[in-house]
């Protein structure tokens, strides 16, 4: 199983390893390349709407899975414990909604309101909730 070493830093070096992530609590980012091996730069904005850190005093674990759906590789994987867990890749109409819940959840989340021509966004909220909730569980 593939891992990655982790680094606590201030600033993002200009020069990324493989099998590393670099974290930066300052500006609750971290940075690695894809675990798929090619080469792009995966970047992981820490809040509320987007990715969550633990450290557990030993390894890390990202939160939720990484979905690199603009890269031509479209890996898709967890980090967990400082290992890499494959996951299955997405179709398009999954990136679709995937996208239009993680604007749904950033609007709800800072209280705009909600603009969807899609009737039951409540109902698919609380569906991807309970995904999200079900998939830190592996």
């Amino acid at each position: 199983m593939k891992t990655l070493t982790h680094k606590f830093v201030e600033f993002i070096p200009e020069n990324i390893q493989e099998n590393t992530i670099y974290i930066s609590i300052e500006y609750s980012t971290a940075v690695h390349k894809c675990c798929c091996g090619c080469g792009n730069e995966v970047i992981t904005p820490f809040s509320p709407t987007d990715w969550s850190l633990t450290f557990n005093g030993e390894s890390i674990t990202l939160s939720p899975s990484i979905g690199n759906w603009n890269f031509d590789c479209r890996s898709h994987y967890f980090i967990r414990n400082n290992e890499i867990h494959w996951a299955g890749s997405w179709t398009d109409e999954e990136i679709k909604k995937g996208k239009e819940y993680d604007k749904i959840s950033k609007e709800v989340y800072y209280n705009k309101k909600v603009k969807s021509s899609n009737p039951d966004n409540e109902s698919r909220i609380k569906k991807w909730n309970f995904w999200k909730w079900l998939i830190t569980k592996f």
